[in-house]
């Protein structure tokens, strides 16, 4: 988009390639938005790839998109902090520090892996991972698996690993999460987020607790209520999106996982649970999310709110330091990719207009 404008740019990559961190997800990760919707702006998704695009084929997209659009990438490159300059900005780089006039932050809202900090987490004695860097099931067959987290990720890989072998899963639960079909009778639910993208949350939450009894049912004799929260209020707030559910229902009905307490404490091999209780899993794959991670990168210039997201995103306003954008860092329930392609010319016009 900014060649659309006139503009030049250069990308500089921390990792050896194109889509690095599509490359590090778990092998049977698909799109949960719809093909059509998850294009990036001038190259389509090839309808042959179908309605949900696996991650070897969104990366394989990527490098097609680069390669076509002749994008200058300087791979390698790791920005390790921004700073004001007389004549822009001063980035810094562990391969040399670069001068720009405009800089465009898009190292994404999912960057840093979230761990917490349980008590006696490092004497754990079984296995401990983050859900990035989980693959797939085969390590874990006949294992006794606690999934910590009820999000895309966590439903995902507790379906998964309760498919393929593994001897006891378990899935800790520290909230009840906002569950919708990823699609129903043929219609993909990213439409319904698309409508109210821009709803008042008054008045659409309530029409999504119905839709939501009607294509979910009651599941709280299963241990899971619904959530206290409506969908909109809780995503407008912290940026959470809902599980789109692709098994996890289906697989909680028949047994195959059991849904427990929230992750307390680590005691040697056992985990303690919020409730009380203890289990003893031969491994925890902690699907506990992600930081932005920029609070060493622009932390100082006071462009981060509490939570680290940028106080001014894309083209919705004028950024507070001249010359710094950010794009990529919200996640609305019409789709991050959505959301990408359509603020991407937006940005582009805003910075080729300058100050």
């Amino acid at each position: 988009m900014l060649r659309k404008e006139g503009v030049s740019a250069l990308v500089l990559e921390r990792e050896a390639d194109v889509a690095a961190s599509w490359r590090r997800r778990y092998d049977s990760l698909h799109l949960h938005t719809v093909r059509s919707l998850s294009s990036l702006p001038g190259m389509r998704l090839p309808r042959t790839l179908g309605r949900f695009v696996s991650r070897d084929a969104f990366v394989e997209y990527l490098e097609r998109y680069a390669a076509a659009h002749r994008i200058a990438v300087e791979p390698g490159t790791r920005v390790t902090r921004i700073d004001r300059a007389e004549a822009g900005l001063h980035v810094r780089t562990d391969a040399g520090d670069v001068d720009a006039a405009t800089v465009v932050v898009a190292t994404g809202h999912q960057h840093t892996p979230a761990l917490p900090d349980w008590p006696g987490r490092d004497g754990y004695t079984g296995r401990l991972l983050h859900s990035n860097d989980y693959r797939n099931a085969a390590p874990f067959a006949g294992m006794r698996v606690l999934v910590a987290g009820t999000g895309n990720s966590g439903a995902d890989i507790a379906v998964e690993l309760a498919g393929a072998g593994a001897g006891q899963v378990w899935v800790a639960m520290r909230r009840p999460p906002q569950i919708i079909p990823r699609q129903r009778f043929g219609v993909p639910a990213q439409l319904l987020g698309v409508a109210l993208r821009h709803a008042p949350a008054a008045a659409a939450d309530p029409l999504v607790r119905v839709a939501r009894r009607a294509l979910v049912g009651d599941l709280r004799s299963l241990g899971l209520p619904a959530p206290s929260e409506g969908l909109l209020a809780q995503n407008r707030r912290t940026g959470a999106v809902p599980l789109l559910d692709v098994g996890f229902v289906a697989a909680l009905r028949a047994g195959r996982f059991r849904l427990v307490a929230a992750v307390q404490s680590f005691d040697a091999a056992a985990v303690r649970l919020a409730d009380g209780t203890t289990v003893t899993p031969d491994a925890v794959i902690a699907c506990t999310g992600f930081a932005t991670g920029l609070g060493g990168l622009v932390g100082h210039l006071g462009v981060l709110d509490p939570l680290g997201r940028p106080l001014v995103h894309a083209a919705a306003g004028r950024p507070s330091v001249p010359g710094l954008w950010f794009t990529g860092f919200r996640t609305p329930i019409s789709g991050a990719l959505r959301e990408l392609r359509t603020e991407a010319p937006g940005l582009a016009r805003a910075i080729r207009a300058g100050p």
